[in-house]
C-alpha cells in the first residue's frame, strides 16, 4: 500500500467506513454459515422443511443485507476514486502548465500523455481496489476466525497455523511481481515516448530515409514491453494458481479433520458444519488481495511516477506589481544562465530591450533559441542571475502579472477537443459574434470555415474533424487577434513544419498582429528576419550578436556567415 494514499482527502473518513462495513460483512458471513448450517443440523436430525421457515427466512434477510452492503460500499468507493482521480489529474495538469515546457522534455512527452490519461485511470483503480482489499484482510478474517474458535479449538488453531505459511509465499510470489511490474511500467514509458516521438517527427524522418529503421526501433520497443507484460502476467498467475491451491488445501484439511472426529464422535455435526462453510470464507479475503495484486501494482507505478511529478521542486514566486506593458517599457536580462544535466545551455549576459518592437532570434538547431522563448515565458528558470522589468528586479519570469501578458505560439499549437469557435475563443470566451468574425477573416479561415458542415460550430480534434498544421496555426493566430489585452507575443519556430507557400501566405497574416506589440520571433527562417526591429543571434546559447538585418550583414560577422550557410550561397 503506497504511503501516500494517507494523503488522499477524506481517506481517514473512508477507510474508518470501509472498516465499519467490513465488520458487518464478517457478521453477515457468520449469520449465513450459522442459519445454513443449522436448517441442514436440523432436516438430518429429521424436522420438517415447514418447520425452517423461520431459519431460511433469516438466511435469505443476511443474505440480501450482505450483498446490499457490497452494494452500498463499492458505490461509495467509486465515487471517492473517481473523486481522487479527478483531483489528481488536475493538480498534475496545473503543475505541468506551473513548471512548463521543462517537465514535459525531462519525462518525456509520451510518458506525460499516458500518464495524464491511462496513468490516472490505473490510479482511480488502484484507489477502489487497495482500501477495500486492506480493510477486508485486515478485519474480516480475524473476526471469523474468533467465532471459529469459539465453536471449535483445534480447527482453528489449524487455521491460524496456516494462514501465516500462506502469507510468507505470497509475499515471496510479491516481491517477484513488484520487479517484473517495475520493470514493465518502466517499458511502457519507454514505448510511449519514444512511439510519440517517432510519430511527431514522421516527415523529417521519411526525407532522410530513416522511417524503416525507426519502425524496426518501435517494433523492438514494444516486443520488450510484451515480453515485459508476459512475464508480469506469469507471476501474477502463478501466484493465483499458488494461492487457490494452498487454500482448498487447508480447506480440505479442516474437512478431513472435522469428518474424522464426527466419526469418532469428537464433535457435533452444528458446530462441524458451521466451521467448514467459513473456511472458504476466511480465506477468501486474501485470495482476492491476490487475485487483484497486479492491479493493484501498475496502480501504485502510476500513483508513484505521478507523485514524483507533483514533487518536482517549483521556485518560489515573489510579490511582483507590475503593469500592463507599454511603449515606454524597458525588460533587462542580466547574467541569466538555464542548465541542462550539468551543462549550460543558455548564458544572457546583457540584453536590452523597450517598448514595442519586433525581436527575431536565430541561430542554428540547439543554438539556444526555444530556450530563451522558455526563459521569457517563465517556462525555463534560471540557475543564476536576474530579470529587471521597469526596474522591478524578478529572478525569474515565473509570474502570473507577467504571463498574463503574454501570447505563446508554439511550433504545434494546441487544438482543443471542442467547437471551432470555443478554440478560437479561447482566451476570450466572452468575445461577440462580430470579432470572431473578424479574427476568421484575418487569420485567413474563410475557406476552413465555409467547408465544415457546421461552420464555426463544427467539432475538431479528437475523434472528430482533423486540421492541417497551417489551419492549427490560423487558429491560434486568430485567438492572439481576439486578445487586445496582451502586448507581449513569443513565438517559438511556429512555421519550422510548414512548407514554404503555406508559411508566405501565413505570414501576411502574422506580420499585423504584431503591430503595438513587443514580439520576440525565434525561427531558423531567414526570410523573417527583413521584418525584424533588431535581431538576436545565438551561438551556442550566446548572444554574439545584436542588431537590425543591415547593420549585421554590414559587419559580415556570425550572422553574415551564417546566413552563408543556411542559403548556400557566396554572397548574401
Amino acid at each position: 500500500m503506497d504511503k501516500a494514499l494517507m494523503s488522499l482527502s477524506k481517506i481517514k473518513q473512508i477507510m474508518g467506513m470501509l472498516a465499519g462495513l467490513a465488520v458487518l460483512q464478517a457478521l453477515f458471513i457468520i449469520g449465513q454459515a450459522y442459519t445454513l448450517a443449522r436448517i441442514i443440523t436440523n432436516l438430518w436430525q429429521g424436522d420438517l422443511m415447514k418447520d425452517q421457515i423461520t431459519w431460511l427466512v433469516g438466511f435469505l434477510v443476511i443474505y440480501l443485507a450482505r450483498h446490499a452492503s457490497i452494494w452500498l460500499r463499492d458505490h461509495l468507493l467509486d465515487y471517492y476514486a473517481a473523486e481522487q482521480s479527478k483531483g489528481l489529474r488536475k493538480a498534475l495538469l496545473e503543475k505541468i502548465f506551473r513548471v512548463g515546457p521543462s517537465i514535459v522534455q525531462q519525462q518525456g512527452t509520451g510518458n506525460m500523455t499516458t500518464m495524464a490519461l491511462e496513468g490516472i485511470t490505473q490510479v482511480e483503480n488502484y484507489i477502489h481496489l487497495i482500501l477495500v482489499k486492506i480493510i477486508n484482510l485486515m478485519l474480516i478474517p480475524w473476526i471469523i476466525l474468533a467465532f471459529i474458535f469459539y465453536l471449535d479449538l483445534q480447527s482453528g488453531l489449524i487455521l491460524i497455523t496456516i494462514y501465516p505459511l500462506i502469507i510468507l509465499f505470497m509475499v515471496l510470489l510479491g516481491y517477484a511481481a513488484r520487479g517484473k511490474a517495475d520493470r514493465q511500467y518502466a517499458s511502457f514509458q519507454v514505448l510511449s515516448n519514444h512511439f510519440l516521438d517517432s510519430l511527431r517527427g514522421i516527415d523529417t524522418l521519411k526525407m532522410f530515409g530513416l522511417s524503416k529503421r525507426y519502425g524496426k526501433s518501435i517494433f523492438q520497443t514494444s516486443e520488450s514491453f510484451r515480453k515485459a507484460t508476459m512475464s508480469t502476467l506469469k507471476i501474477a498467475i502463478l501466484s493465483s494458481f499458488a494461492l487457490d491451491f494452498f487454500t482448498t488445501l487447508s480447506v480440505a484439511i479442516v474437512a478431513v479433520m472435522l469428518g474424522l472426529r464426527l466419526i469418532n464422535e469428537g464433535i457435533f455435526l452444528f458446530p462441524a458444519l458451521t466451521v467448514l462453510i467459513l473456511a472458504p470464507e476466511y480465506f477468501l479475503p486474501i485470495r482476492d488481495f491476490s487475485a487483484d495484486y497486479h492491479a493493484t501494482l501498475e496502480g501504485k507505478n502510476a500513483m508513484r511516477a505521478i507523485r514524483e511529478v507533483l514533487e518536482v521542486p517549483e521556485v518560489p514566486t515573489q510579490a511582483v506589481s507590475m503593469i500592463p506593458w507599454q511603449a515606454d517599457s524597458t525588460l533587462c536580462l542580466e547574467a541569466m544562465q538555464v542548465s541542462y544535466e550539468d551543462k549550460t545551455v543558455l548564458n544572457v549576459a546583457d540584453l536590452h530591450v523597450q517598448g514595442h518592437q519586433k525581436i527575431g532570434i536565430i541561430g542554428m538547431s540547439g543554438s539556444g533559441k526555444s530556450t530563451l522563448i522558455n526563459l521569457l515565458s517563465g517556462f525555463v528558470t534560471p540557475d543564476s542571475g536576474r530579470g529587471i522589468v521597469n526596474g522591478e528586479v524578478m529572478q525569474h519570469f515565473a509570474h502570473k502579472k507577467w504571463q498574463e501578458q503574454m501570447i505563446y505560439i508554439p511550433q504545434n499549437p494546441y487544438i482543443f477537443q471542442t467547437t471551432l469557435r470555443e478554440n478560437i475563443t479561447f482566451y476570450t470566451p466572452d468575445a461577440s459574434d462580430a470579432a470572431v468574425l473578424q479574427a476568421v477573416e484575418v487569420a485567413g479561415l474563410n475557406e476552413l470555415v465555409a467547408e465544415l458542415p457546421e461552420g464555426l460550430e463544427t467539432l475538431l480534434g479528437g475523434g472528430a474533424r482533423t486540421l492541417s498544421g497551417g489551419q492549427a496555426q490560423r487558429i491560434a493566430l486568430a485567438r492572439a487577434f481576439l486578445d487586445e489585452s496582451r502586448h507581449i507575443l513569443l513565438f517559438d519556430e511556429p512555421t519550422a513544419h510548414l512548407d514554404i507557400e503555406t508559411e508566405v501566405e501565413l505570414k501576411e497574416r502574422m506580420l499585423p498582429l504584431m503591430a503595438d506589440r513587443l514580439v520576440f520571433f525565434a525561427t531558423h527562417r531567414l526570410h523573417w528576419m527583413h521584418q525584424m526591429d533588431q535581431i538576436i543571434v545565438l551561438k551556442e546559447g550566446t548572444i554574439v550578436e545584436m542588431g537590425t538585418f543591415e547593420s549585421l550583414t554590414a559587419q559580415k560577422g556570425h550572422f553574415y556567415e551564417l546566413t552563408k550557410q543556411m542559403r548556400r550561397e557566396a554572397d548574401v
